[in-house]
């Protein structure tokens, strides 16, 4: 426990001091930051053995919420267009949330897919709403009240972006440790001993994708003011994928993992880009292989000691 204590408080002074040396990352982080933001809610529905391949559902309806809201002049303080995107997200994972968790498995992951696709298709063909696939313009707004430049807007955004993340994790952490958080478990384990104990198995997964909704929201209020631009793309099935691999990479042992995962996606697809800009897809997938091969508790499970995923540590 204080080895991965140690290891998140030195993973945070090292992101929170990094752009101050090096101001070309402070996107690139804040990027990593949501998609981990994401990744944290795919990790939740992992302990749960389900897994969505749409959550760039929600990722990208609270993105359009925040263009849509900022181009009206609505909304033009940052600190109100995040919660309200994050709030749009969490209404619409209430209401997807009442149907896909009458599933279970493939089924649980093709329908939050096909969900999620019916969604993209909408936001190319609605051109004189949506702009099609060339998207929406996100007017950079105040910060507290205060216009800051592009460069300090940016930086502002990776810092709240971080408080953002730690207060997500911690808040993950602890309802992972819950009574709610350890029926979810059972969900995995052995569902029908849950419901032979009076808990709805169904009402426990319901939670967790309102959890987990609202978190894949986050982070998409978030790329939408950092970016300045959403686009249809943000709900294609590719960038759901994105969030599954992310979370498979860093592990789902801990809080941290996901966020892990996100920054050396992004280290990795960087650098594939350049040195490898025809195969890069092929780098990330051979990566992915070695992960499922030789660390499949992922690079949290390298940094904490385990060589297992949690499932398989239960067994023994």
């Amino acid at each position: 426990m204080a080895r991965q204590l140690v290891f998140g408080l030195a993973l945070i002074a090292a992101l929170a001091v990094f752009p101050l040396f090096s101001p070309w990352s402070t996107v690139i982080l804040t990027v990593a930051l949501c998609e981990g933001l994401a990744a944290l809610g795919i990790m939740v529905l992992l302990r749960a053995g389900q897994v969505s391949f749409g959550h760039g559902l929600f990722f990208s309806f609270s993105a359009y919420a925040v263009a849509f809201l900022a181009a009206a002049k609505l909304g033009h303080e940052a600190l109100i267009l995040i919660p309200v995107g994050m709030a749009a997200s969490g209404l619409l994972a209430a209401i997807v949330g009442l149907f896909v968790v009458r599933y279970r498995a493939i089924f649980f992951g093709m329908l939050n897919l096909a969900i999620s696709m019916v969604f993209f298709s909408l936001l190319e063909k609605l051109f004189p709403i949506t702009g099609g696939a060339d998207g929406k313009r996100v007017p950079r707004p105040s910060f507290a009240g205060i216009e800051f430049g592009r460069e300090q807007f940016e930086l502002a955004t990776f810092y709240v972006t971080l408080v953002l993340c730690i207060l997500a994790a911690l808040f993950v952490a602890r309802y992972l440790l819950s009574p709610g958080g350890k029926a979810l478990e059972a969900i995995k384990s052995n569902e029908t001993r849950l419901e032979y104990l009076g808990v709805s198995p169904r009402k426990v997964l319901y939670g967790a994708y309102l959890l987990s909704g609202l978190l894949a929201g986050l982070g998409g209020a978030i790329i939408a003011l950092v970016s300045g631009h959403v686009t249809p793309e943000l709900a294609y099935w590719v960038r759901s994928g994105e969030f599954v691999f992310i979370a498979i990479l860093g592990g789902i042992g801990g809080v941290a993992g996901p966020f892990l995962g996100a920054l050396m996606f992004q280290i990795i697809r960087g650098y594939a880009a350049v040195y490898a800009p025809e195969t890069w897809h092929a780098v990330l997938g051979v990566m992915l292989l070695v992960i499922i091969f030789f660390a499949p508790a992922g690079l949290y499970g390298i940094v904490a000691g385990k060589s297992r995923p949690q499932r398989e540590e239960g067994r023994r």
